[in-house]
């Protein structure tokens, strides 16, 4: 059965190119009508394209036209509605992040990769860490912490040495970034119900943003963060290459 197909793409001149080629070859409709987006890029338009149709739930199947492409397929024109009837699925839960601001202003947002904060200025970040209301380090002086996904994991968690999770595995990474205090705390492994807080101490003097993927909130006081039970997104990989193997063949990379 031929899936009707909307095809978006990043500002790049290899993604509009390849838009324009296979919208000439295949039907193509707006994404709120699609039965399947296929999004042209890198891995950073692959986030976006996630978080602009995560409300229509459609199924989303990536095509490198970008660098790395750790979330997409290798892009070919030929036998699109084969490779989309064969394709994998992978089903991603986002992080839920609430900053409230030192202005008593609360934003929401979400994260398929991780929900960083940030220093804004030369001075660490002081930040409480509360897990499921326990207190679990009281002063954690660092240039900032992460709470990363599976999916996230093998990004800006794995550059600040945290651990690659394997999909479907049912944990979150919290990984400290550059930690002065405790000088030897590497991170924890949480499991995905946890309830995480991070409270920044000393806000006026030590400023702190937020950051949920490309969604940054500027002078946060505290952000709440877990796992969204309500919010999915559908991913689809080429037999062989889905997201789970290529997370697992991180592990063995030299």
């Amino acid at each position: 059965m031929l899936k009707k197909i909307a095809f978006v793409a990043s500002r790049s001149v290899d993604a509009q190119s390849a838009r324009t080629t296979l919208m000439q070859r295949y039907p193509s409709v707006d994404p709120a009508e699609a039965d399947v987006v296929v999004a042209l890029g890198g891995d950073g338009y692959m986030l976006e394209a996630i978080h602009r149709n995560m409300a229509h739930r459609t199924p989303i199947y990536g095509m490198n036209r970008g660098t790395v492409g750790f979330l997409l397929n290798n892009y070919e024109e030929e036998g699109l509605y084969e490779r989309l009837d064969a394709a994998e699925p992978a089903v991603l839960k986002p992080l839920k992040m609430i900053a409230t601001t030192d202005a008593g202003i609360s934003q929401q947002a979400h994260a398929f990769n991780e929900v960083s904060l940030l220093r804004q200025t030369r001075q660490a970040a002081n930040l409480k860490v509360v897990i499921d209301n326990t207190v679990r380090i009281p002063n954690l002086m660092c240039d900032g912490a992460l709470v990363s996904t599976p999916a996230g994991s093998t990004a800006y968690n794995l550059s600040a040495h945290g651990p690659i999770l394997p999909i479907g595995s049912g944990v979150l990474a919290l990984t400290p970034i550059s930690a002065f205090r405790p000088r030897r705390w590497r991170g924890a492994v949480l499991r995905q119900q946890a309830r995480i807080r991070l409270e920044v101490l000393d806000h006026f003097k030590r400023p702190v943003s937020a950051v949920a993927d490309a969604h940054e909130v500027r002078d946060v006081v505290e952000v709440d963060i877990s796992v969204d039970e309500e919010a999915h997104v559908e991913l689809l990989f080429d037999p062989g290459h889905n997201l789970e193997e290529r997370i697992l063949n991180e592990q063995f990379i030299p």
